[in-house]
């Protein structure tokens, strides 16, 4: 009898906890960052720089192709005081930098988003949401730290609940300062960083392990059900 109640406790708790694993959303924000060696500058008066679309397709082009050395793909805890020497140990110049924000609103979240982007552009760059660009800024910014600086990006957008991305893309020459974003739900609330602890939770989209681990938890769960037919009668 005690072997029997065992058996059915191990058998519950596997299916449970691959459930409860498959059922959980993220934690919250998942931040990338790839950066590359390039020497392209600000983009000619006239071209898609006025749609943003320079700097995405310029990005798109170098992060298809592996980093060289001194640059690097790379998950960030916080988007704070990242910057090419600091993050991937590399080179202050010539860089092009390529940020993919992405995180949910639950129902209670959704409605206004604020979003301040402090950059460290030479060249100048593109902020894009869910693919539609937010905002485009061609000259040199520097905002050394000051989110009231005009060479900061700061919008505002109306989202919905569920998973969002947010893309940043800038070309910086010289020479590497600190970047950092941040947002807030609503304007009376306080600006919060984009981090691994930010509460910005994804809807549930199970990861690949996570079949494995159901059908694990219910073939384990039908190994003992057999094991339990031939097991002496107490």
């Amino acid at each position: 009898m005690l072997a029997t109640r065992l058996q059915t406790l191990i058998k519950t708790t596997a299916l449970a906890a691959a459930f409860a694993a498959l059922a959980a959303p993220a934690a919250a924000s998942v931040i990338t960052l790839q950066t590359r060696f390039t020497t392209a500058g600000a983009p000619l008066l006239g071209t898609a720089a006025l749609d943003g679309q320079y700097y995405r397709d310029t990005l798109d082009a170098l992060t298809a192709v592996a980093p060289t050395a001194g640059y690097c793909d790379v998950n960030l805890s916080s988007l704070s005081g990242i910057s090419n020497q600091g993050t991937c140990g590399g080179s202050n110049q010539n860089i092009g930098f390529a940020y993919q924000i992405q995180f949910g609103l639950t129902p209670g979240q959704a409605g206004n988003f604020g979003l301040q982007v402090g950059p460290d552009f030479g060249f100048g760059g593109a902020v894009f949401l869910d693919g539609a660009l937010l905002a485009v800024k061609t000259n040199d910014l520097w905002w050394n730290g000051d989110y009231s600086s005009s060479q900061t990006f700061s919008l505002a957008s109306v989202l919905g609940s569920g998973n969002h991305q947010l893309s940043i893309y800038g070309l910086e020459g010289c020479c590497d300062g600190g970047q950092a974003a941040r947002f807030r739900l609503a304007a009376d609330q306080d600006w919060t960083t984009f981090a691994s602890t930010d509460g910005l939770n994804r809807q549930n989209v199970p990861e690949p392990a996570m079949p494995v681990l159901v059908l694990t938890a219910l073939g384990a769960a039908g190994w003992l059900s057999r094991r339990q037919r031939h097991l002496p009668v107490a």
